[in-house]
């Protein structure tokens, strides 16, 4: 299951891929986390983190590792819990020397037989933390 949002904030993109794609700055932009921590490598591809969330009242723990790592175009980092993995994707494109638009994917792949009942159970919880996410992002750039 998917969510998606295309944004564009008045930064060059540059500035927005660096924050963006430092997984512990998930603590500024992402509503849910609660903590996240750079367990090892330097940020670039296979950088691992420890990820502390809340969501439906619940506290979650994933360990993300960067799967995609373009500066400044494009970021992919995969968290997972049990069998359950969540990946973060996005893509920066300039609109000019101030502002990036911003492709942001949210994946979350469930264990079976959640994942025939994830769209009918979360589809709304998770448009609604989409549309937090990038409120908050906008926020934490401005």
């Amino acid at each position: 299951m998917d969510v998606e949002r295309t944004f564009t904030l008045p930064r060059p993109v540059e500035e927005v891929f660096a924050f963006l794609s430092d997984f512990e700055n998930t603590e500024h932009w992402d509503p849910g986390t609660i903590e996240t921590t750079r367990l090892s490598g330097d940020g670039g591809m296979g950088t691992r983190y420890a990820n502390r969330s809340r969501f439906m009242g619940r506290t979650v723990t994933l360990e993300y590792e960067t799967v995609g790592f373009d500066p400044p175009a494009f970021f992919a980092c995969k968290g997972v819990n049990g069998r359950t993995t969540a990946t973060d994707v996005m893509s920066f494109t300039p609109v000019d020397d101030t502002a990036t638009q911003v492709h942001y994917r949210a994946q979350f792949d469930f264990p079976f037989p959640l994942h025939k009942l994830a769209p009918l159970v979360l589809r709304r919880r998770l448009d609604g933390l989409a549309d937090e996410t990038v409120e908050s992002i906008r926020r934490a750039l401005a």
